[in-house]
């Protein structure tokens, strides 16, 4: 159903569905200690578009298929502003099923990028099934412009006998 796919922009009465799929992305994803506190405050402000907004595939009140954490922000170096995917979380149910979430979500940033008027910042951290993903935004977005390195981290998790 195409309908499945459609994005909406957050609101604050989604917070405690962004917070599952928040924690959901930092546990399967995620390389250091999250911090529930640091989550709550990121998608706070941002379902209440304050320097950033939520994408969520799903209707209100109900479970979400998956959403996309965009901040604005500046680089380090410039006080131009800057558009920065934070996560685009599908939930594992939904990854499969027809619809290409994972690419209208990619879609969306970018419609938000252009909206803006300012720089899109989107890319893939990730130690599992990541070359399926960098195809993904590589059909999205183009070619890379670099790369990210893990020095003593691994976003895949290790059961203890495995270290």
């Amino acid at each position: 159903m195409e309908n499945q796919t459609q994005i909406r922009i957050g609101k604050p009465q989604d917070i405690d569905d962004m917070m599952d799929i928040a924690t959901n992305a930092s546990d399967e994803n995620g390389f250091i200690r999250a911090s529930q506190n640091k989550m709550l405050q990121e998608l706070w402000s941002a379902l209440n578009l304050d320097n950033g907004l939520m994408g969520i595939i799903g209707d209100p009140g109900q479970r979400a298929e998956g959403a996309v954490l965009l901040r604005t922000g500046q680089m380090w170096y410039s006080d131009d502003p800057v558009l920065e995917e934070k996560a685009i979380f599908i939930r594992p149910e939904f990854r499969a099923a027809k619809g290409g979430r994972a690419r209208r979500l990619c879609e969306f940033s970018k419609q938000v990028s252009d909206t803006l008027g300012i720089p899109l910042i989107i890319g893939v951290l990730s130690n599992h099934r990541t070359e399926g993903k960098v195809k993904l935004y590589e059909r999205q977005f183009g070619k890379p412009s670099g790369a990210f390195f893990l020095y003593g981290a691994s976003t895949v998790k290790t059961s203890p006998q495995e270290h």
